[in-house]
């Protein structure tokens, strides 16, 4: 079904057990048997499910159950959580077991990811391009789309007919267009992943990764592995995350209007800091007749500016005063990094920008009166 706010806000009601309004976070990383019922297990106990009884909380807690039961409404497909991103990740790669995985220049973090499993179980990583001549039936091609740290997106639905004439799998890493921006599963995708951490938190206070697929065996699979991987999300990141999901329909569509409106002024207004931005780069710049099917919702809150010079950058992330330069994204506050610092791989005049919920006019004055003022000499190092 399409994303519903409602559910965000209603989804678990019937895993209500006391009478507060805002959930209680269970602490308890054990529970007591019902010794009205006592039997032997006649099933692994790393096997849990939201009406499963509570035994001990790397199985399964309330929280989590919570967590689970709205975003499988909202993500319209079983979901497994994570205690971050790279875990749902790493959780996926366990799962298919692929020997050959393509996947284009992504999130270092999956690259390095992908290089441990390749260095235990040999399989081949290989990029996009190779895609037409090399994939086969069992491989994996991991999509990152919107793409990171660009916010620019692909085809999805060209990519799915190749890759699933192949006899492969899509994954796709939503994670720069949560819903409500799109359903992911419209465009092919045979597995979605998000890092939780960004939009779905949307509060720079907690870690998650969430991976929604289209079969609920295959998500009880993965809750299986997450039991003996050790990778589900405690108490308190699970509450902070079912907090934020209650608002996650108004600040996503905030966040993304915010950003395509700076990027719209940045843009129109490029003679004015000529000799600072060399590009602007976001999909709601590229003129591709999918982009905008592709993303009904709104463009994703994230873009990247490629200045001339690192000491343009540096001078930049200074002297901006409401984006405050930090790494990662999705969080109320707009931030800004000059990527260099946190990518070995990123390129050295790469700036990127998460739009947070601030008013746009300020955005506005506060970026592009920076850049005005190294154009015209004003700051220094």
């Amino acid at each position: 079904m399409p994303f519903s706010s409602t559910a965000t806000i209603h989804g678990d009601d019937r895993l209500n057990r006391v009478s507060d309004v805002a959930p209680p976070i269970n602490v308890s990383t054990t529970f007591r048997y019902d010794d009205e019922h006592l039997e032997p297990a006649t099933i692994s106990t790393g096997t849990h499910t939201s009406d499963s009884p509570m035994i001990y909380s790397r199985l399964g807690h309330p929280n989590a159950d919570r967590l689970e039961v709205v975003l499988t409404e909202i993500l319209d497909g079983p979901t497994v959580v994570y205690a971050s991103g790279l875990a749902a990740y790493h959780a996926i790669l366990i799962h298919v077991n692929p020997k050959r995985l393509f996947q284009p220049h992504c999130y270092h973090g999956c690259e390095a990811v992908a290089k441990i499993i390749s260095r235990i179980s040999g399989m081949e990583i290989l990029p996009l391009e190779n895609l037409e001549d090399k994939c086969q039936s069992g491989d994996l091609v991991h999509l990152e789309d919107p793409g990171n740290p660009y916010g620019e997106v692909v085809n999805l639905d060209e990519f799915a007919e190749k890759i699933h004439r192949a006899g492969a799998l899509m994954l796709v890493d939503s994670t720069l267009a949560p819903p409500p921006l799109r359903n992911t599963w419209e465009f092919g995708a045979d597995i979605v992943m998000h890092s939780g951490t960004k939009y779905f938190g949307g509060h720079s206070d907690l870690l998650s990764g969430i991976v929604s697929v289209r079969d609920e065996k295959v998500a009880q699979q993965l809750r299986n592995d997450r039991t003996y991987l050790g990778t589900i999300p405690a108490s308190l990141e699970s509450y902070l995350l079912l907090r934020s999901l209650r608002t996650m329909e108004i600040r996503v569509l905030k966040q993304s209007s915010n950003c395509t409106r700076l990027v719209e002024y940045l843009a129109s207004h490029k003679d004015r800091y000529n000799s600072v931005v060399k590009d602007i780069r976001h999909a709601s710049l590229q003129k591709e007749e999918f982009v905008k099917k592709q993303l009904p919702g709104g463009y994703g809150p994230v873009f990247s500016l490629l200045l001339f010079s690192q000491e343009q950058c540096k001078l930049l992330v200074k002297n901006t005063v409401l984006f405050q330069h930090a790494t990662s994204l999705g969080g109320a506050e707009s931030l800004i990094e000059w990527r260099a610092m946190s990518d070995p791989f990123a390129n050295r005049n790469l700036i990127r920008v998460s739009v947070g919920l601030e008013n746009a006019e300020d955005l506005i004055e506060d970026l592009a009166g920076t850049l005005e003022k190294i154009e015209k000499g004003d700051l220094t190092w």
